[in-house]
């Protein structure tokens, strides 16, 4: 017997039907077709159906919609009762949906931690990096299967992704859809899982990767190798790997951005005099100039003696704060010495000797 087309005839009903009579009629087709007392295969769909029609008919502006366009030949020139359906609740009652999930899931990402010295955080280095991750498995290629076997169609939605599910409410028929969880919405199953990867596709390695650290970094900066992380899933591409970088402070210089900081300290008499003075740099020992009269607080700048910037051309500078050093008299020469300097200066400073003071206002030059 062929499945009928239109809804009427579904239901056993003519097109003049009242609404009592379309209500008798579908009470005694459920309870015939009912999936819990028929045993015929098939059942349930036919019971989805029967509510379906019922649902459409037992509503007057469903069922003057349908009158005017609706069975085989009238009309919309529909070809099956799934046709039907699709026009009133936009899939088809019984009829797989079109679309299901994908199998191919993209990698997961991993994080590691870098240590460098403050000179490989500057000039840059290659560092290699110990992490486990998972790789395609080598037995059965990532598609989860043992050689020889494949994915094979859900043995619980028939291949369909979901599992459709019709109840009646207080506000009639609902049907829901709900994602199987046995094939995950793939609508395909591995009957046969790979002995090494257990169905995975995806094994667990341990490796070594040479990270290349570019020139300017600074600590807790986080880089991304792309691709380095766990491998995808049937095809899917690779995560990627976060690297975060703990740098060694340096002993002598802060770093403020690209910049450096330090302090030189320098003796009253060099101060005094003037003189060249090597300093230390990233790039090894450089002379610069203290030029006489020389005081506490004063900044020398040496440029592009700091740190190269991070993905560009050019160096940050290096900025040396000068301070002088009070000597501590060692013998009585020094102490004579510096005695007669004061008094040649007028600025002899022996007890019981008074010498003016100079006053300023704040902020205002002497």
């Amino acid at each position: 017997m062929s499945e009928p087309n239109d809804l009427y005839e579904l239901l056993g009903v003519d097109r003049n039907a009242s609404q009592d009579d379309i209500r008798k009629a579908y009470r005694a087709l459920a309870r015939e077709h009912h999936p819990d007392v028929s045993g015929d295969e098939g059942s349930e769909e036919r019971f989805k159906q029967i509510q379906g029609a019922y649902e459409i008919l037992s509503d007057p502006a469903k069922r003057q919609r349908y009158d005017a366009f609706g069975s085989t030949g009238q009309g919309a020139g529909f070809t099956d009762i799934g046709d039907i359906f699709e026009m009133f609740f936009g899939q088809a009652v019984g009829r797989r949906p079109g679309r299901r999930a994908s199998r191919t899931r993209h990698g997961e990402s991993l994080g590691t931690l870098v240590h460098l010295t403050f000179d490989e955080a500057a000039f840059g280095v290659s560092k290699e990096v110990h992490l486990d991750r998972l790789e395609v498995c080598e037995r059965c290629l990532g598609n989860g299967c043992e050689p020889g076997t494949g994915p094979e169609r859900c043995r619980q939605c028939d291949g369909d992704g979901q599992i459709q599910e019709m109840s009646r409410s207080i506000f009639g028929t609902v049907m829901t859809a709900r994602t199987c969880g046995t094939c995950e919405g793939t609508g395909q199953q591995i009957s046969s899982p790979c002995t090494t990867c257990g169905g995975e596709g995806r094994s667990l390695r341990s490796r070594v990767i040479d990270v290349d650290i570019p020139a300017g970094v600074a600590d807790g900066l986080e880089l991304r190798v792309s691709g380095a992380g766990n491998a995808g899933r049937d095809g899917g591409g690779a995560g990627d790997l976060y690297v975060s970088l703990e740098v060694d402070p340096h002993p002598v210089f802060a770093r403020r951005g690209q910049d450096l900081f330090a302090t030189l300290e320098v003796p009253m008499t060099q101060a005094v005099l003037g003189a060249d003075v090597e300093v230390e740099t990233l790039d090894g020992t450089e002379r610069i100039r203290i030029d006489p009269g020389a005081s506490s607080g004063e900044v020398l700048r040496v440029r592009n003696g700091g740190v190269p910037n991070l993905g560009k051309r050019g160096r940050g500078d290096l900025f040396i704060t000068v301070h002088v050093v009070t000597p501590e008299l060692g013998s009585k020469e020094e102490k004579k010495l510096l005695e007669q300097l004061a008094k040649l200066r007028g600025e002899d400073s022996r007890k019981g000797h008074v010498v003016p003071g100079v006053m300023t206002r704040p902020g205002k030059e002497n």
